[in-house]
């Protein structure tokens, strides 16, 4: 292929994609520039120089390009850092307070079975001691009035379930009070715990739930926390 002819093919080319190639780069021309390029094709190096400085396109100076065909980068100022910051230490707070509100809870937990472990210990054991617990539990009360109960018992009955006093006013009336809590009939009935109700005065769990169940209903709780009534000596005077 003469030299000629390649010249005229890559001009050619080049006008066919509106690009002409201009030493060392490549210069994007008018549409019109594909004409020219053909021509000049024919008429020989000298005036394809020529129509090529005719036809080049001259770059924009820098300080007139457009600012919106650069692409600025963000920036990150310090008050964004700390609000970040920030955020991550909210987190974190947040985090560590559900942690210690479970950490909470778990121990509640732990310490609400150890005590109905004890409790139930206690029950189990019977006696006095597990009489009152369980009648307390039946009645739904705090377990720390356990010894004001047990204060009322040993002075109504020594402690003993199947005490009967035969020598006071209701003794003389015919209804004798029984039981731990020195309950006469009539206010056992009404003041047992119901899920209690089929067992006799003498029962010492039912009895104290009587008992217990009638002084707060007439004294208030406070009586039964003081563990009976007393006098201005302090000495015990029943219930």
């Amino acid at each position: 292929m003469s030299r000629r002819t390649v010249a005229s093919h890559t001009a050619a080319v080049g006008a066919a994609f509106g690009v002409l190639a201009t030493g060392t780069f490549a210069a994007v021309t008018s549409g019109g520039t594909a004409g020219a390029v053909a021509d000049a094709a024919e008429t020989g190096p000298a005036t394809m120089a020529t129509t090529l400085a005719a036809n080049e396109a001259v770059l924009p100076a820098a300080d007139t390009v457009s600012s919106a065909a650069h692409v600025t980068p963000a920036a990150f100022g310090v008050d964004d850092l700390d609000a970040g910051e920030d955020f991550d230490l909210s987190a974190l707070d947040k985090a560590g307070k559900i942690a210690d509100a479970i950490a909470q809870k778990q121990a509640e937990e732990a310490a609400a079975q150890a005590e109905e472990d004890r409790l139930n210990a206690v029950i189990a054991k019977g006696g006095l001691d597990g009489w009152i617990a369980e009648a307390l539990r039946i009645c739904d009360l705090p377990q720390d009035l356990a010894p004001s109960v047990k204060k009322v018992i040993m002075a109504e009955s020594g402690g003993n379930p199947k005490a009967v006093n035969n020598w006071d006013a209701n003794a003389l009336r015919g209804t004798p009070s029984q039981g731990l809590m020195q309950t006469i009939p009539s206010t056992f009935r009404k003041f047992v715990h119901p899920s209690l109700a089929g067992r006799p005065i003498t029962d010492p769990v039912a009895n104290i739930t009587a008992g217990v169940r009638y002084m707060v209903a007439t004294y208030g709780l406070s009586t039964l926390e003081a563990g009976g009534r007393s006098n201005h000596a302090g000495d015990y005077i029943g219930y």
